[in-house]
């Protein structure tokens, strides 16, 4: 579980959630991504491409990956601050609560790690 919190405000860490969650796919983990606060942005098409961080893979990249072998959820509230619906989000991406989130973190096994 990687909740990332940040996005263009802080691109770093942002980078670093994507990143890692990508890594983790990558090498075979289950993983479960939640975007949330300005992160939520990114669960809409064309979003991931205007981010740009020097020496760090492209954002619409990591997302493809996470996606290929991963999940990607938005988070409720954090959606509809932002008035985005299931309508606007990439193919793919679930809009779910605390209730789920809580449910995801509870699991045997699982690690959660905020970005």
């Amino acid at each position: 579980m990687i909740k990332v919190t940040a996005g263009a405000d802080a691109p770093e860490r942002c980078s670093q959630a994507f990143t890692v969650a990508a890594v983790a796919v990558a090498s075979g983990v289950e993983v479960s991504l939640w975007l949330t606060g300005e992160s939520s942005w990114f669960a809409l098409p064309g979003r991931a491409a205007e981010f740009s961080l020097p020496h760090a893979a492209p954002l619409p990249d990591l997302i493809a990956s996470v996606q290929a072998g991963g999940r990607i959820t938005l988070c409720t509230q954090c959606a509809t601050r932002r008035e985005i619906t299931e309508q606007d989000v990439l193919e793919g991406v679930r809009i779910a609560g605390a209730q789920v989130f809580v449910q995801e973190i509870m699991a045997d096994g699982v690690q959660a790690l905020v970005y």
